[in-house]
Formats: structure tokens, sequence, C-alpha cells
């Protein structure tokens, strides 16, 4: 199962999911529905509970459930138990609840939302900007973000029609860039920022993506001059193109004194997150 997960909020309480690219289809933490409808302190034992008296009525619903990752508060992912949108109605229906219809709502909302920006990528540009006005970055930032994305996907669609075909080259030129530019790999400057399992992009500082956006700008222009072809010839394109921003990097920070790789980040507060324990 091909996935990526994301975290929305219902009424200010985040719910985790889990997008299956095969199947096209959205799956939800069914503990984190259970909190919002029961308002328990003890969701996973709600649920274990719910789900014994479920079978023991001869409902089906427990052959519906999936196992998937899902972050937690401490960073890591664990196994907990995930239903499509059909099977979280059926569940809502099982739990009296005075929030079962909007919660039922809210999940048709954005259950459907994907598969609408499938056929309308406009939409998923739109929603997202929203999705950062929303907490709290500014105007600015978000041009330089989106930005940043046209100019990866240019690159990246070079790469896909110069025989780079794998996803872990696709990883690996990636990285031979940021390290080229910023001196640290991705992995690096993700736990300089604190980030376990967070977009490092959505994290970085204005600088920090411009930065990047000219490491890639430049690898692809220089890819393209030299007609690279494959992971080797698209490795050498990488470093020089990295290379360039990365000097451009120091000059700056020779002459302002200050370091653009920052630590800075833009996670909530971890009491925003105790409902996904």
């Amino acid at each position: 199962m091909q996935h990526n997960n994301t975290i929305i909020n219902f009424e200010n309480v985040p719910v985790r999911r889990v997008w299956d690219e095969k199947k096209e289809t959205w799956y939800f933490s069914v503990v984190d529905v259970v909190g919002i409808l029961t308002n328990s302190k003890a969701p996973r034992r709600y649920w274990s509970d719910l789900k014994i008296k479920l079978k023991q009525e001869g409902a089906q619903l427990y052959e519906k459930i999936v196992q998937l990752k899902f972050l937690a508060q401490d960073g890591k992912k664990y196994v907990s138990d995930a239903a499509d949108t059909e099977t979280m109605f059926r569940i809502i229906q099982s739990i009296p609840s005075p929030k079962a219809e909007p919660l039922k709502q809210w999940l048709a909302k954005v259950g459907y939302e994907r598969l609408q920006e499938t056929v309308n990528p406009e939409m998923a540009v739109n929603r997202a900007r929203g999705h950062w006005l929303q907490v709290g970055r500014s105007t600015k930032w978000i041009e330089q973000r989106m930005r940043g994305q046209e100019i990866r996907n240019k690159l990246t669609d070079y790469w896909a029609g110069h025989e780079v075909t794998k996803e872990v080259e696709y990883a690996m030129l990636t990285d031979i860039i940021h390290k080229e530019w910023s001196g640290l790999t991705t992995k690096q400057h993700k736990k300089a920022k604190s980030l376990r399992g967070h977009n490092l992009r959505d994290n970085m500082t204005e600088a920090e993506l411009i930065f990047t956006a000219l490491a890639e700008l430049s690898t692809r222009q220089i890819a393209e001059s030299e007609k690279a072809k494959g992971y080797r010839e698209n490795k050498v394109s990488a470093r020089k193109g990295g290379k360039i921003s990365g000097d451009a990097r120091k000059k700056l920070e020779l002459q302002t004194g200050k370091k653009v790789v920052s630590k800075e980040n833009f996670l909530p507060p971890r009491k925003e997150i105790k409902t996904l324990t």
C-alpha cells in the first residue's frame, strides 16, 4: 500500500488519515473518531470494547478494518486501526453521540476532496494555500512555497523523462542537491528542526525555501544543457546545481553573519496533538 499521512481537524480536534494511492481512498484513524464521538479519556479502550460487542452482534465491520501506521504525539508512527469513509460511517452509527451527524458530513467532505483534486489539481493548490493561511503562514512565505513546488515539479518531470525511474533515485538525487546547498542531508536538516514524520519544506524559513528553489532550478537547467540521462549523469548535474546555491548561501552568510539553515519549525504545541496517543 502506497500512502501519505496527513492530519486534519474536526472542530479543532486532530484526526489522522492516510491516503492509499492505489485504491484512491482515505483511511481514517478509528481511535481519533471514536474519541471525538465519545469524549472518552480512553478512546482506544472504548473502541476495543465496541469491536467485541459488534462482533458478538454479528456485524462484519471488523473485517473492513485495516492496520496502518499513524503518527503519535512522540513523533513516532504506530500501527492502529483505520477505516475508509464508508466503514467509518457505519462505526459512527453504532455510537450514540450528538456529534454523529456533523462528523458524518465532515467525513464525507474531507473523504471526497482528494478525488476532486485528481480531476482539478488547482483545488489542491487552493486548499494548500488556505491551510497555510489558517495556520499562520505569511502571504510571502506561501508564495515562495508554491513557487518552490513548481520548480521542484519541473525538475522531477525532467528526471522522469530522462531515465530516472526509481523512487530511491529521486530521493538520492534530492539529498545530493540538498547537502550541496545546505551542508546537511535532508535527514540531518529535519533532525535540526526536531521534525519526525513531518514535511521538511513545510517547515522551512523563507530563506531556506529560496535556496532550495535556486538549487533545484540550477540543477534542472544544468541537466538540460548537458542532456543528462539516467541516475549517474543526473547525479553530476545535482552536485553542480546544488553547489551554485551553496556558494550563494555562504556568501550571504559571510555578509550578514547569520546562518541560513535554521532550527525553526512550524510544529504546533504538543498540547494541541494530545489526542493522537
